[in-house]
């Protein structure tokens, strides 16, 4: 294999390697399908989970046809990191603003996590309990106040509604956000003041549309449920596996939620308490994923408690960690994620020590380059001696005209008087290109990379470079790697060749700029490694001709 071969065999290879990984990502095998049940029961409730008792199993669920969001009083909530909204009907999370990140397009407003307002957005957060007339998300609560907000010096925030039954049961519904945190906890406290026992199960859910948050068509991200076990580990859902079948997975462990590029929200049952994890297709474009239990039977004058946690925040991954096991893959590097978290803690810890983003990528590309020198050495180095046998090989050519099987012979037997492996600037490209892949993953899917400035007229690392001006200097760093490169002898090849970099920059302009900063950085370092041993190939070159000549 000739060197202008090697080349295209190698950016080709690349971007087959890059559109398998994206679709690998994209393209999960379908969940374990549920039996769809044949009733006229209430979609966007879930059935009760299965127990001994007959009390759980015959709980009477609200009737209707087709998807409907009731609302009624809303409660607003004002916390450190949160501007949270919760409606009155269900009790559910309605709004959710994140007061530490910043709308994609406003900067002057606070990002918009969860809303029942927007169009086509619909992102709510519901729970409710089931069995025994108990209240759903559609029941109706109550609460003293409509305005809460977390007091100066407090560690915690606690949000009480209230809902009463005809059968003497009582139940606090209580929301608990704690300062500098993004796991809410969400608690039931049922009181049984009736005259027979109840045996309730208990719901968490996430609704969502599938049109919202589905990334830009040059850059797409996943947008769909996902789930982790300690059995299965971490799996996603989308919502064209949900519109064909519905969730069920049983499990003892574990959360259920809905990820987004840089955002995540997931429930976060009581440990110990057996689930079943479940998603429903609510309309046309709606869809439910969430957790259903059994708590078990309440006798009259009992009180039981349940609590469970909601993650609803940024995927940052010291966050993710400490709040539940598995929650932190939601960093979803795919199949290279075994070298893709060393480099974001690489990464990071470059990070506080510059505190600045942009600086840690061109410390980090320069110390990959480094850790790569000898191999990238001995593939410039095997591109140089084929530099240098190109005017050889050309003549060749000339000589065997048409008769390829003596061409063969005549090159190889060059090759072997020359001591040059024509393969030699392949196996060191092919062993970074997974590096390449997986740091690529991680400027992408990295949440701290959102709004991060640089310098100058790059002040968000996560978006597109306003003026092009990396796009443009990458196109030109590549320009210049392929006159490096020996020129390919027929015109066809050479015109691919100069071409490629014009058609691989166009690309680039709409990549965001940390990531066109990396490629950028990575191409001013090749290009100097790669002059430095053509020059050194070149006067060796000379050098054993003057010798030849005495």
């Amino acid at each position: 294999m000739d060197t202008k071969r090697l080349i295209l065999f190698v950016i080709f290879s690349f971007s087959i390697l890059m559109l398998w990984d994206s679709w690998q990502r994209d393209n999960k095998p379908a969940p374990t399908p549920a039996a769809v049940a044949q009733q006229a029961e209430d979609g966007s409730v879930p059935q009760a989970a299965k127990s001994s008792s007959p009390a759980a199993n015959q709980a009477s669920l609200p009737v209707e046809t087709g998807f409907r969001l009731q609302s009624a009083e809303r409660i607003n909530v004002d916390t450190d990191l949160y501007k949270a909204s919760i409606d009155t009907i269900g009790g559910d999370l309605r709004r959710l603003e994140l007061r530490e990140h910043k709308d994609d397009n406003d900067l002057s407003k606070n990002f918009l996590l969860m809303d029942d307002q927007s169009t086509p957005m619909l992102y709510v957060a519901q729970t409710g309990l089931i069995g025994n007339d108990l209240p759903t998300h559609k029941a109706t609560f109550t609460s003293e106040s409509t305005n809460y907000q977390l007091a100066p010096g407090a560690d915690s925030l606690d949000v009480r509604l209230t809902w009463k039954g005809d059968n003497g049961v009582e139940v606090d519904k209580i929301y608990t956000f704690h300062r500098d945190s993004y796991a809410i906890e969400v608690s039931y406290q049922i009181r049984n003041n009736g005259e027979a026992a109840i045996d309730p199960s208990v719901y968490y859910q996430i609704v969502h549309d599938n049109q919202s948050h589905q990334g830009s068509y040059m850059m797409p991200t996943f947008t769909g449920g996902a789930y982790f076990t300690e059995a299965d580990k971490y799996k996603k859902l989308s919502f064209s596996d949900m519109s064909k079948t519905n969730l069920s997975k049983n499990a003892s462990d574990g959360w259920v939620g809905l990820v987004q590029h840089y955002f995540v929200s997931a429930w976060i049952p009581q440990d110990g308490l057996a689930r079943e994890f479940y998603s429903k297709k609510l309309s046309d474009n709606i869809y439910s994923i969430g957790s259903v239990s059994h708590i078990g039977p309440i006798e009259p004058g009992q009180t039981s408690e349940l609590k469970s946690r909601l993650y609803a925040g940024p995927q940052t991954q010291a966050d993710l960690q400490s709040v539940a096991p598995g929650l932190e893959y939601t960093v979803d590097y795919g199949w290279l994620t075994v070298i893709a978290s060393p480099l974001f803690w690489v990464l990071s810890s470059i990070q506080k020590l510059v505190h600045n983003w942009g600086v840690a990528i061109i410390l980090l590309t320069i110390l990959i380059k480094l850790a790569f020198y000898p191999l990238s050495a001995a593939s410039y180095r095997s591109m140089a001696n084929m530099r240098e046998l190109a005017p050889r090989l050309q003549r060749l050519k000339e000589q065997y005209g048409d008769d390829r099987q003596k061409l063969h012979q005549a090159m190889m037997e060059m090759y072997k008087t020359e001591k040059i492996n024509p393969m030699g600037g392949c196996l060191p490209i092919l062993v970074q290109i997974p590096v390449f892949i997986a740091l690529y993953w991680v400027l992408l899917g990295s949440v701290e990379m959102r709004h991060a400035p640089f310098v100058l007229w790059i002040q968000d690392l996560s978006a597109i470079d306003p003026y092009y001006v990396l796009p443009i200097l990458m196109g030109a760093t590549m320009i210049i790697q392929t006159k490096l490169n020996p020129k390919p002898a027929d015109p066809i090849q050479a015109k691919v060749m100069t071409i490629m970099p014009i058609v691989f920059s166009v690309f680039f302009f709409f990549f965001p700029a940390g990531l066109v900063l990396y490629w950028l950085v990575n191409n001013i370092l090749s290009i100097a490694q790669q002059w430095h041993i053509n020059r050194n190939t070149e006067r060796a070159a000379a050098k054993k001709k003057g010798n030849a000549r005495r």
